[in-house]
């Protein structure tokens, strides 16, 4: 087997059926069910346990992180939004109505990022708006990662239907 065969095995465009594609679904939900609002969630446990300064450190990261998030939305939110809502229809349009498979496993991939994105700005929102502390601000920050954690759930269950549907409708390569 030459080098080129083995490359074009490994990045092959038939996305469903390439172990690489599903390993980066899992650390794509994994990463993003961790890190709520920008901050680990393994310091909210820190902090509900703890208090201090571990609570200080959370309230504080939470804040930064915020700050920056609306930051980013209010200035530039509208060309953001524009730009994700082309790239996602281009990718749809390809994917769905054109069956050009990469196009439909990135799709199944960036459009529950930009729902995440929506859940993060939404409690981004309520948070700077309410200012929690202490337990309200564990329960936010938890209430978002079960959120996250759903949508991950529902998502994954339609990418695995999908993706077996795509295998088995075109079949193995010849």
């Amino acid at each position: 087997m030459t080098v080129f065969q083995t490359l074009s095995e490994m990045i092959d465009m038939r996305s469903f059926s390439n172990l690489w594609y599903w390993i980066a679904l899992a650390v794509l939900w994994s990463t993003l069910s961790h890190r709520v609002l920008g901050v680990p969630f393994d310091m909210v446990h820190r902090a509900r346990k703890h208090g201090g300064q571990s609570a200080r450190d959370l309230a504080d990261l939470v804040r930064i992180n915020i700050n920056r998030l609306l930051f980013v939305v209010h200035s530039a939110g509208v060309w953001l939004l524009g730009f994700t809502c082309f790239i996602l229809s281009v990718l749809a349009t390809l994917g769905f109505v054109l069956q050009v498979e990469i196009a439909q496993s990135v799709f199944l991939l960036m459009f529950p990022l930009a729902l995440v994105s929506l859940v993060n700005l939404y409690f981004a929102q309520n948070i700077a708006a309410n200012e929690p502390t202490g337990e309200e601000l564990y329960k936010a920050m938890t209430a978002c990662r079960i959120c996250i954690q759903l949508l991950g759930m529902v998502f994954i269950f339609a990418t695995a239907m999908w993706g077996m549907y795509q295998n088995l409708n075109i079949g193995p390569l010849g």
